[in-house]
C-alpha cells in the first residue's frame, strides 16, 4: 500500500515538472520571437518659437561709508524709495524678491616695504549691497520701471531676461515639427534600405524651456537720461526632440 501511493506520487511530480518545461518552452519562443523582430530607431527635433510677454530683471542699490551702519543706513533709504516707485508703476509686491544682500569691509593696502616687512591691510569704510530680482508682467512698463529706479538710487549692474508665461503653444507646435522631422527621417532611411515601416512601438520625448539665452547686461549709471531706457525683447525658441522606434516590414 505504501509502494503503490509513492508511485502515483512519482507519476504525478513528473507530470507537472514536464508541464512547467513545456509551458517555459512556449514563453521562451514568444520572447525570442519579439526579440526577432527587425526595428529602426530614429531621433527628431523641433524648436517653436514665442513671442516674450514677461521680463525678468536683476536691480542693486551699493552704498559706501566709513561704519557699517552708515552704509546701511544709506542704503536702506535708498533701496526703500526704489520699492515705493516700483509700486507706483503697478508692479506687485510679488513679483518683486530680495535675491542678494552683502555688508563687507573695504581694506586700504600696503606696498612692502624695502626692507621686507609689510604693513596689514587696515579697514577703512564699509560698502552694503542690496540686490533685487523683479518681475515686469508688462513690457511696456520695463524701460520706464529701469528709468526710474535708476534715477532713485539703483546704481549696480543688472540682468535682464525675457520670457513667456505660457509657452505650451510653442511647445505643442515644437512636437509636431519634431515627430515630422523622425518621420521623415525613417521614411529616407528605409527606402534607402528597401524596406516599409511597420507599426509604431515606442516614442520619447523630451522638451525644454526657452534655449538658453544669455541674461542681457544692463548699463546702469546715476546719470541715466530721464527718458525711458529702449527695450528689444525678441523671440524666445523651445526645443522639443522625440525618439520613435518603429517595427521595419521586410
Amino acid at each position: 500500500m505504501k509502494k503503490t501511493f509513492f508511485g502515483n506520487g512519482t507519476k504525478l511530480a513528473i507530470a507537472s515538472t514536464f508541464s512547467i518545461v513545456v509551458f517555459l518552452s512556449v514563453g521562451s519562443q514568444s520572447l525570442a520571437a519579439e526579440a526577432a523582430k527587425s526595428i529602426i530607431s530614429v531621433s527628431g527635433t523641433g524648436i517653436g518659437k514665442a513671442v516674450p510677454d514677461m521680463a525678468l530683471i536683476s536691480l542693486g542699490v551699493q552704498r559706501q561709508a566709513k561704519t557699517a551702519r552708515a552704509a546701511l543706513s544709506e542704503n536702506n533709504k535708498a533701496m526703500a524709495a526704489v520699492l515705493a516707485a516700483l509700486k507706483s508703476l503697478n508692479v506687485s509686491g510679488k513679483d518683486v524678491q530680495t535675491s542678494g544682500f552683502n555688508i563687507q569691509p573695504r581694506y586700504q593696502y600696503y606696498k612692502q616695504s624695502s626692507t621686507g616687512g609689510q604693513r596689514p591691510p587696515r579697514i577703512i569704510g564699509y560698502m552694503v549691497s542690496n540686490q533685487l530680482t523683479i518681475r515686469i508682467r508688462d513690457l511696456a512698463n520695463l524701460g520706464e520701471v529701469i528709468d526710474k529706479t535708476v534715477s532713485l538710487g539703483v546704481n549696480s549692474s543688472g540682468n535682464i531676461r525675457f520670457l513667456t508665461q505660457n509657452p505650451e503653444a510653442a511647445l505643442s507646435r515644437a512636437r509636431e515639427m519634431a515627430m515630422a522631422n523622425a518621420i521623415d527621417k525613417a521614411k529616407t532611411l528605409t527606402k534607402a534600405a528597401g524596406v516599409e515601416l511597420g507599426k509604431v512601438i515606442s516614442i520619447n520625448e523630451n522638451s525644454g524651456k526657452a534655449l538658453p539665452r544669455p541674461m542681457r547686461q544692463l548699463a546702469i549709471a546715476r546719470t541715466a537720461s530721464a527718458e525711458a531706457v529702449p527695450i528689444a525683447a525678441g523671440e524666445n525658441s523651445y526645443r522639443v526632440s522625440v525618439q520613435v522606434s518603429w517595427e521595419i516590414l521586410q
